[in-house]
């Protein structure tokens, strides 16, 4: 039997067959095993195994004494990793600076995706957007492009607080991004090679120099390894994420795609700090199958209003109205006598949450004295009759959460068809990292986004 090594094993629902015990310490032949989070099973390869091609031990990534026996796959000046919001910016400014620049994702069709609101701006991020297309980025560009609505908020307050913020349409968005990146990997008329490069790959390792304790490349799960001074780990909520529906889980980032695990085990083993955080998303109706009428409408503003300073950006286009419902007594009610049920207040998970993302469950126990809470409901696209209930996330188990929607004025005969969950994961807490979110330990390690502690 050929030898079969092991590396990193991830946990879920997948299963391997074992090496031969003579290869795998521990391990009897032919077991069918369950890949385990944060577990490394090493195979034990020996020359005189007979197969009928060489395996090379798989690099073992960390502090290295010597870059001599690493076969590097390519070289680039910075390799970004991840394909949201902020690994898209990280990667277009690093190639629109005239860096050669590799962004490695788990899924290309997922970049640019939006799983939780597909809403950009609002308070305190609407200035953000403006400064990130200030500095050439693309989050306004496209938000002005793809918008289905816009209301700046916080009016009845000082101009200082107003907050521009637009709903967007989530596949339009992404295939906007993507058609973006798209352009800027394409060949140029010159005959250069351009500076931006997209591919998968989930990066498990890091290679830093044992001396200087720099960034010298980084090692996807399948052995791909690629040479780089600079790292921007734009992860989100994949880094061994967990995704959670009452006191059931499985490893996700988010739900119907895989986490990555590697990485945070790469990162402790060179002193950087992780914790685990918490955020949620809440379930998506039917828009068919609810009562607008019993709501309060939320028209777009009459007024015209962009992200982007580049006016050949300002597309005008039809809006789609949000509508205002509340929570009721009933609602409540639901809430505390299932408690128990949800990942948080059941104990099934450990992680906190960002304090400006509050779950519903979160809102009824520290706000005990509101008889009712605001929810929006909000399209998620103009070909999609799918609505987000924003204000509404939760962990509770999926019967319930049906429970809790139709005791809201105007979801009475709703259906729902995503069920909202919790997720937690691997996060870097900031205070590692200088003005410039580069790691102060690891010269040319970067961290941007939702991985360092933010809401998303």
């Amino acid at each position: 039997m050929d030898s079969k090594p092991l590396g990193f094993l991830a946990s879920g629902p997948i299963y391997t067959q074992s090496a031969t015990s003579n290869n795998v310490k521990g391990l009897m032949k032919s077991q069918w095993i369950p890949y385990q989070t944060k577990r490394r099973v090493k195979a034990n390869v020996s020359s005189s195994s007979p197969s009928s091609c060489v395996h090379k031990a798989p690099v073992q990534m960390g502090l290295v004494d010597s870059l001599d026996n690493i076969h590097f796959t390519d070289e680039f000046d910075v390799v970004v990793v991840g394909g949201g919001h902020a690994g898209c910016e990280a990667a277009v400014s690093s190639a629109n600076r005239g860096a050669r620049t590799l962004l490695l994702t788990l899924n290309k069709d997922r970049i640019g995706w939006q799983p939780c609101n597909p809403a950009i701006g609002g308070p305190a991020k609407s200035t953000l957007v403006h400064e990130v297309d200030a500095l050439g980025g693309l989050i306004g560009k496209l938000a002005d492009r793809t918008y289905l609505q816009r209301r700046v908020l916080n009016r009845s307050k000082g101009p200082a607080v107003w907050a521009l913020r637009a709903q967007t349409d989530k596949r339009e968005y992404a295939a906007e991004m993507q058609r973006e990146l798209d352009r800027m990997c394409a060949p140029r008329n010159d005959g250069t090679k351009p500076n931006l490069c997209v591919r998968e790959g989930m990066v498990s390792d890091l290679l830093v120099d044992s001396k200087t304790r720099s960034i010298e490349g980084v090692s996807t799960y399948f052995g791909a390894t690629f040479r780089t001074k600079a790292v921007v780990l734009c992860t989100g909520t994949f880094m061994e994420g967990t995704i959670w529906v009452g006191s059931k889980s499985m490893p996700a980032g988010r739900a119907g795609e895989m986490n990555s695990f590697g990485l945070s085990e790469t990162l402790r083993s060179l002193g950087i700090e992780t914790g685990r955080l918490k955020t949620g998303t809440p379930a998506r109706v039917d828009s068919r199958t609810v009562d607008f009428s019993v709501m309060e409408p939320q028209p777009s503003d009459p007024e015209q209003h962009w992200f982007s300073f580049d006016e050949r950006e300002w597309n005008e286009r039809e809006t789609m109205c949000c509508y205002l419902t509340r929570t009721t007594s009933r609602t409540h009610q639901i809430i505390r006598d299932n408690l128990h049920l949800t990942p948080k207040y059941g104990g099934f998970m450990q992680s906190t949450g960002p304090r400006y993302c509050p779950s519903i469950e979160d809102k009824i126990v520290r706000f005990a004295d509101k008889e009712t809470h605001q929810i929006f409901i909000e399209p998620e696209g103009r070909s999609l009759p799918e609505l987000y209930i924003q204000g509404f996330s939760t962990g509770m188990p999926e019967h319930i959460q049906l429970d809790m929607l139709r005791s809201l004025p105007g979801l009475e005969n709703c259906t729902m068809v995503r069920p909202a969950y919790s997720v937690d994961y691997d996060y870097i807490p900031a205070s590692q990292l200088d003005h410039t979110l580069m790691c102060s330990s690891i010269p040319g390690l970067f961290m941007a986004g939702q991985v360092n502690g933010t809401t998303g």
